[in-house]
C-alpha cells in the first residue's frame, strides 16, 4: 500500500514540475532563501576564491575599457548603487558571467568574437541583467520549492526496485532525473530569457544599440559553427534559434538608429589579438596581412603592428609604423602612449617618462597612465619614485591585486623589505590566499620593532585574515 501511494505521489508530481515552468514575481521575498545582503556577501566571498582561480589579465586597458563600459549602463540596469567588482581573465575563449556581490567576470577572448562595441555592450548587459534580477538566488529558491517532489519521486523509484522489480525501479528513477534535468533546463532558459528582455532595455536607456544582441548571438553561432569546442559561454547561455527570434522581436521596438564605432574597442580587439597569438613573429605577420584586409580595422591593425614590432624588439619600425598610426588617431591616448611605450622597450627611458608625466599633468588619476608610469619607472630604476606613484594609485584602487603586486615588487627593489612584507599581504588577501597572507603579516610584526601602533595595526590585519580563513567558503 505505501509502495502504491508513494507511486501515485511520484506520477502527480510529474504532471505538476512538467507544467509550464513560471519564474517567481520579483521583489525582496522572491529569492526564498538568501536576502539581498546575504547575497551581497557571499559574492564578495566568493571574489576572492575567482581571483586566485582564473588567470587574471594584468593589462590595465582591458580594465579600464570594461569598467567605463558597465558604468555607463550600470545606472540603467536597476541594479543597486554598488560598485562592480570586474574580473578581466586571460582566456582565448569567449565567455562573461555575472555571479552574487556585483561581480562580473570577462574573458579576454570576447573581443577576439565581438565585432564592435554595441555587440560588447550586449554581453555585459544580459550579464548586468542576471544581477538585477537575482537569479541566483532565485534558482536556489527553485531548487529548493523542487526537492520534496524530486525527493519523492526518486524515493517511489527506490522502493519499485526494493520490492522487487529492479527494471521498472531503474525506468523510474531514470525518469525522474530526466524529469528534474528538463525542469530545471527549462528554468534555466526563463531566465536567460529574460536577462535578454531586461538587457535589451538597458542597452537602448544607457545609448547603445539593442538591434546589437540579436547580431552578437548570430555572430556567435558564426563562430562556433565550425569549432570542435563549443566555447563556456554558449554553454551556459545556449543560443536556439527561437531565442535569436525573440531578442529580434523585442528589439524591433527600437528604432534603427547609425551608431558610431568606438575606436576604443578596436584598440583593445588589437590587444587581445596581441595576447592571444602565439609570438610576437606571428603577430607581426598578421597584422602586416590585416592591413591589407578586411577584418580589422585600419586602426586595429596599424596599432597592432606596432606592438607586435615592440614585442619582437623591432624598436625602429615600430616608431616608423608609428608616425603613421598618429597621423589619423593621436586623439586617442593609447596611441599617444604607444610612443612611450616604443622609447622603453628601446631604453629610452628619459623620453618615455616625460611622455607619460604630460599625459599624468592632464589626468593625474587614470588608470593605464599610473600602471604604465610605475612600470616603466621600475624598468628605469627610479624605484622610490615609483613606491610613491603606486602608493598614491592603490588608494584608489584598493582591490586591484596587479597594483598591490607592482607596489610589493618596486618595494623590493628599492630594498625596503617591511613594506613588501605588508603589500605581499594584501595581494595575497585579495587572491584568498590566506596562509601565504599570514605568513607575510607576521613577517612584517617581526621587522615591525617597537612600534607599538604599527603592531596593533599588523595584528588587527591577522586576525582579519584569520577570520576570513574561517569563514572560506
Amino acid at each position: 500500500m505505501l509502495i502504491s501511494c508513494l507511486a501515485l505521489f511520484a506520477g502527480s508530481t510529474a504532471s505538476i514540475v512538467n507544467a509550464n515552468v513560471e519564474l517567481p514575481s520579483i521583489g525582496e521575498n522572491s529569492a526564498g532563501l538568501i536576502s539581498p545582503s546575504q547575497e551581497y556577501d557571499l559574492g564578495r566571498k566568493a571574489l576572492r576564491q575567482y581571483r586566485a582561480y582564473f588567470p587574471l589579465a594584468q593589462d590595465p586597458y582591458f580594465e579600464a575599457y570594461l569598467d567605463n563600459l558597465l558604468d555607463n549602463m550600470l545606472v540603467h540596469s536597476g541594479l543597486p548603487d554598488r560598485p562592480l567588482s570586474l574580473l578581466v581573465i586571460n582566456d582565448r575563449n569567449l565567455n562573461a558571467f555575472a555571479a552574487p556581490g556585483g561581480i562580473v567576470g570577462v574573458n579576454t577572448g570576447t573581443f577576439l568574437i565581438a565585432q564592435n562595441e554595441q555587440q560588447l555592450a550586449s554581453i555585459l548587459a544580459h550579464e548586468l541583467a542576471h544581477l538585477s534580477q537575482r537569479h541566483y538566488a532565485r534558482r536556489v529558491a527553485y531548487q529548493k520549492s523542487q526537492a520534496p517532489l524530486n525527493w519523492a519521486s526518486m524515493l517511489a523509484s527506490v522502493l519499485i526496485m526494493a520490492s522487487g522489480n529492479a527494471d521498472a525501479g531503474i525506468a523510474a528513477m531514470t525518469a525522474a532525473q530526466g524529469r528534474q534535468m528538463s525542469n530545471a533546463l527549462a528554468f534555466s532558459r526563463d531566465m536567460e530569457r529574460e536577462a535578454d528582455r531586461v538587457g535589451i532595455e538597458t542597452m537602448a536607456s544607457a545609448g547603445y544599440d539593442p538591434h546589437a544582441m540579436p547580431d552578437m548571438f548570430e555572430q556567435l553561432l558564426r563562430a562556433s559553427r565550425y569549432r570542435a569546442k563549443i566555447p563556456e559561454f554558449l554553454l551556459t547561455h545556449p543560443v536556439t534559434e527561437s531565442r535569436i527570434s525573440d531578442a529580434s522581436n523585442r528589439s524591433r521596438n527600437y528604432p534603427v538608429k547609425q551608431y558610431p564605432q568606438d575606436q576604443n574597442f578596436q584598440i583593445l580587439k588589437a590587444r587581445a589579438i596581441l595576447h592571444h597569438e602565439s609570438s610576437a613573429q606571428f603577430a607581426v605577420k598578421r597584422f602586416t596581412s590585416e592591413l591589407n584586409g578586411i577584418t580589422l580595422s585600419p586602426l586595429a591593425a596599424r596599432y597592432g603592428l606596432v606592438h607586435a614590432l615592440i614585442n619582437a624588439n623591432r624598436p625602429d619600425d615600430a616608431i616608423k609604423e608609428f608616425e603613421l598610426l598618429a597621423k589619423n588617431y593621436n586623439h586617442l591616448l593609447a596611441v599617444r602612449i604607444t610612443k612611450a611605450d616604443i622609447y622603453a622597450a628601446d631604453e629610452r627611458f628619459d623620453l618615455a617618462l616625460e611622455i607619460l608625466k604630460k599625459e599624468l599633468a592632464i589626468t593625474p588619476n587614470n588608470h593605464i597612465l599610473n600602471i604604465r608610469y610605475a612600470e616603466v619607472l621600475m624598468e628605469a630604476t627610479q624605484y622610490e619614485l615609483g613606491e610613491s606613484v603606486l602608493q598614491a594609485h592603490v588608494k584608489r584602487h584598493p582591490e586591484n591585486a596587479y597594483v598591490w603586486y607592482l607596489l610589493a615588487e618596486t618595494h623590493g627593489l628599492a630594498g625596503h623589505i617591511f613594506e613588501v612584507h605588508k603589500a605581499r599581504a594584501e595581494y595575497f588577501i585579495l587572491l584568498g590566499r590566506y596562509e601565504k597572507a599570514e605568513i607575510q603579516l607576521r613577517n612584517a610584526l617581526n621587522l615591525a620593532g617597537e612600534k607599538k601602533s604599527v603592531k596593533a595595526r599588523l595584528e588587527e590585519r591577522l586576525a582579519y585574515v584569520r577570520k576570513l580563513k574561517q569563514e572560506r567558503i
